[in-house]
């Protein structure tokens, strides 16, 4: 086991837990020593440093390395918890690691097992490209024989029709793989017929 690198991630967990926004001390919801952690947040304001370190565990997401002591951590149920947040730069950060770690069977399963599919639903809605690209991007990853009934509902199948549409071309490419690849014919003519019938839908996000 690296140490070094677990103890690194611990001091950046903790970090996160510790203090809020309005610089209140709050108790830590993990299983965590409390660690002394690097003096280089104090450059920036308390939100803007926990949004940095979500950031700088977002980005050890993308080590397979780093897997199992992110689930040590807890760190999936740190970014889920993360997408209900009303501080949009938290989401897209707690969206883009659930996005990177999704690659995993078991972060899968677990991300699963956790409910996780409902509020990364819920991140299509955001007003942020980079929250609903990674969401987008997240949502094909969880798509499994078991779990396609809801990565696939026809509220999503909607969305990804109006995606599709975007002038946004990231975005509709995005969409028009997620419409192809794993949604059937039947569920894509199912959503543009309601479509038609209703001006109700995710609004895309802001360029």
């Amino acid at each position: 086991m690296d140490l070094g690198r677990l103890e690194y991630l611990q001091a950046l967990v903790t970090e996160f837990q510790m203090t809020d926004s309005t610089g209140n001390q709050r108790r830590c919801s993990l299983d965590l020593s409390v660690l002394s952690v690097s003096s280089h947040t104090r450059l920036f304001s308390l939100a803007e440093a926990k949004e940095q370190v979500l950031a700088n565990l977002a980005n050890f997401a993308y080590d397979p390395n780093n897997y199992g002591y992110l689930r040590q951590l807890q760190v999936l149920d740190l970014f889920l918890d993360m997408l209900t947040e009303d501080n949009e730069t938290l989401v897209e950060f707690a969206m883009g690691g659930l996005c990177n770690l999704c690659l995993d069977k078991t972060n899968k399963e677990y991300i699963l097992e956790a409910n996780g599919v409902e509020p990364i639903i819920n991140c299509l809605s955001s007003s942020n490209e980079e929250t609903v690209v990674s969401a987008v991007t997240t949502l094909m990853f969880l798509t499994t024989p078991r779990s396609r009934a809801q990565t696939t509902a026809l509220p999503v199948v909607e969305c990804m029709l109006r995606f599709s549409l975007s002038a946004n071309t990231r975005l509709s490419n995005l969409a028009s793989v997620f419409l192809q690849d794993y949604c059937s014919p039947p569920q894509v003519e199912e959503a543009r017929n309601l479509s038609k019938h209703t001006a109700v839908g995710i609004p895309l996000p802001k360029d």
